[in-house]
């Protein structure tokens, strides 16, 4: 009998006992041997105690072994994974509006002044009237310029970042996403090294 098993390198739970099934997803023939498999308890996380642990394939496969002595076991996912104990009520209430409200003003405010830096650095003003100087032979207004250059301005940021407030232009993952599944992963291999160094990975 051949076990497959896919481990994810991530992993919160809200409960402190931890089973395969949530970490991992596990294929098999024999779906007895399945649900068995995905029932088995990989770790229990103490009241006041750590609240994220990273767990070698190692430990699974052996875990998976001592019930199936017989089974080939296979894996086709992660080798380490970190699974975290996450408390959802934290999440919840007046502070969390709070905090998106802080980090919403923050980004706007952060980034009207970035523009508007760079804006007086290069001398945006004077470009626009050269610009309109140049085009209609007078100095005239440039606001016509300055108007249609905000206009880019706000549609261009609005396409980089692939978003209409809550809805997504395209199914294609944003700039920042990238940036922060790049770095998440980064992350997590730095914890997962730190935690084999350190004797902390459960083996």
């Amino acid at each position: 009998m051949q076990i497959y098993i896919k481990m994810e390198q991530n992993t919160e739970v809200t409960k402190p006992d931890v089973y395969l099934k949530d970490m991992a997803e596990i294929v098999c023939s024999d779906k007895n041997a399945t649900a068995k498999v995905k029932a088995i308890k990989v770790h229990k996380f103490k009241a006041g105690g750590e609240q994220k642990i990273a767990i070698s394939i190692t430990k699974i496969i052996k875990m998976i072994q001592e019930n199936f002595p017989e089974a080939s076991v296979i894996n086709i996912g992660e080798k380490d994974a970190l699974v975290e104990l996450v408390n959802v009520d934290r999440h919840k209430g007046m502070l969390q509006w709070a905090k998106i409200a802080l980090v919403a003003a923050i980004s706007f405010f952060g980034t009207a002044f970035t523009i508007i830096a760079y804006h007086n650095d290069v001398g945006i003003s004077s470009i626009f009237e050269k610009m309109y100087m140049m085009v209609m032979g007078n100095p005239g207004n440039a606001a016509v310029l300055e108007i249609s250059y905000s206009i880019g301005l706000a549609l261009g940021i609005i396409l980089f970042f692939n978003h209409i407030g809550g809805r997504r232009i395209t199914k294609d993952p944003t700039p920042i996403e990238v940036e922060m599944r790049i770095y998440e992963a980064q992350v997590n291999q730095a914890l997962l090294e730190t935690a084999s160094r350190e004797g902390k990975e459960k083996i």
